[in-house]
């Protein structure tokens, strides 16, 4: 009889705060042993040359959430967690939108049946709120934190889902007592609102037109909002797909006051422009996203944000449509104004190989900054963790194996989730995620895929026991 179900077998192992070379050893889905030249395994993975690494957490995608009339999303929880899979990624945490008079219990049935026996990835979900009624924050929230839906987001922007300072503090307060986390999407809606009526009194209706309409004073101001109100209700927050200097500044000046606070970043705020969006024949609705990508300077500075520990988490916002499509991006209001094109793009798949390409491999960050930034401190921000986030004995055993020497192309052709484009289309990228695991299951095997749709799950979330945010954790090795 074997001693493990699974060996992973002589690669350099990191973690957030540790790289070294070593054995796993793997039985029930269970990482059960960390050493040298162990033996008795069912099935061996060799992983000499290679990097072994926690499998990938993004905690911000977007899947078969409503779109609004016509609007079809391009993935549902089959080809989104596909994609994920081969971009080395073993958990995803997409949204369950509320839609305004439907219960959120309601929202959660529906959004699970669509999950259910689809998943290539676990999946762990966040709410999105939008009816902050007296008895959604007094009984239905808190009872939903209690089982496992410990995170929701708010929006400062989207009229119809836009939540107002009262009701965002007061959701806040929710969170202190009940010990859920709040994402919060800022910019500031009638700012936004006023330069979309200018923009279009003007005949100025062409995708780029969105980058101008939510300028980088819109997200700056409602991130001091934001931050404000956190600091009042006295509550960590976290402040979601960051794309600029002037809200890095604001989390900096809001932590120098004692507000805890956790920033994320994407990376079309690393390597895409406003410039994408001016595109020949409207090409440039393909780049069209929230807070749209801004210039050279603010990319600079949010590079600067992954290097120095401002941010604390790297996600995609994976939010996908497709471009040549009437139930897409080239919808007929789409095609008329830049304001009914819808907001997104994909990216869940390309994540993890643009930052260890643009950020290891350059030298912008080490290992196991990268580990902290794409898996570790999503699980410890989203109470996924010590299960997952990171290779230890009791861990899951969710490994993605990287190779860092491939040099590939990105090409939408190559990818697999369920939109008809990708923004970093031609980009080339030095190391590619090879052979992922999933709870002890080789799911991709040497870039094919051998696991099935359904070997995913859902995994509910803990609350948060600590005010601290995952930088401090990491300082603390806990």
């Amino acid at each position: 009889m074997s001693e493990f179900d699974l060996i992973i077998r002589g690669g350099t192992v990191a973690t957030a705060s540790d790289v070294f070379r070593a054995d796993i050893g793997i039985t029930g889905g269970k990482i059960v042993q960390i050493g040298e030249r162990l033996g008795g395994g069912a099935e061996v993975v060799a992983a000499d040359g290679k990097f072994v690494l926690p499998g990938g957490i993004d905690s911000h995608v977007h899947f078969s959430q409503p779109s609004g009339p016509g609007i079809v999303m391009a993935d549902d929880f089959e080809s989104g967690t596909r994609s994920a899979l081969f971009g080395g990624n073993t958990t995803v945490m997409p949204f369950c939108l509320q839609q305004k008079g439907v219960p959120l219990r309601e929202s959660l049935n529906a959004y699970h049946a669509l999950a259910e026996g689809n998943c290539y990835t676990d999946v762990s979900f966040h709410l999105i709120l939008s009816d902050a009624s007296e008895s959604i924050l007094g009984q239905d929230l808190p009872a939903l934190v209690a089982d496992g839906y410990s995170s929701l987001k708010v929006f400062m922007t989207y009229e119809g889902l836009r939540l107002s300072d009262g009701e965002i503090i007061r959701t806040l307060d929710v969170a202190r007592s009940t010990g859920a986390t709040v994402m919060v999407h800022c910019e500031n809606e009638d700012a936004i609102r006023f330069l979309i009526a200018r923009h279009e009194a003007a005949g100025d209706v062409a995708p780029r037109a969105h980058a101008s309409t939510r300028p980088v004073a819109v997200e700056r101001e409602a991130t001091h909002r934001a931050l404000t109100l956190a600091e009042i209700a006295d509550v960590p927050v976290v402040i979601v797909h960051v794309s600029n200097g002037a809200a890095i500044e604001e989390i900096a000046r809001a932590r120098t006051r004692g507000v805890k606070v956790i920033g994320e970043t994407c990376p079309q705020y690393l390597m895409l422009t406003a410039d994408d969006l001016d595109g020949m024949n409207w090409e440039g609705a393909k780049f069209v996203c929230s807070p749209p990508p801004r210039d050279k300077n603010e990319q600079i500075a949010c590079w600067r944000g992954i290097e120095t520990g401002i941010f604390d988490l790297y996600s995609s916002d994976h939010c996908p449509f497709r471009y040549d499509d009437v139930h897409g991006k080239l919808n007929p209001r789409g095609r008329a104004s830049f304001r009914h094109i819808p907001n997104g793009i994909p990216g869940v798949e390309t994540r993890l190989p643009i930052l260890f390409s643009e950020g290891v491999v350059k030298g912008r960050i080490d290992l196991p900054r990268f580990v902290a930034l794409t898996s570790t401190n999503h699980a410890k921000t989203y109470g996924l963790y010590p299960q997952k986030g990171t290779i230890t004995v009791g861990a899951d055993a969710d490994l993605a194996i990287w190779d860092p020497t491939v040099t590939r192309r990105i090409r939408h052709a190559d990818l697999h989730d369920g939109a008809d484009y990708t923004p970093y289309e031609g980009m080339d990228v030095t190391g590619w995620p090879t052979t992922v695991v999933l709870g002890g299951r080789v799911m991709i095997r040497d870039g094919e895929l051998v696991g099935h749709k359904g070997d995913g799950a859902y995994r509910p979330a803990s609350i948060r026991r600590s005010a601290a945010s995952p930088a401090s954790m990491e300082k603390q090795g806990q």
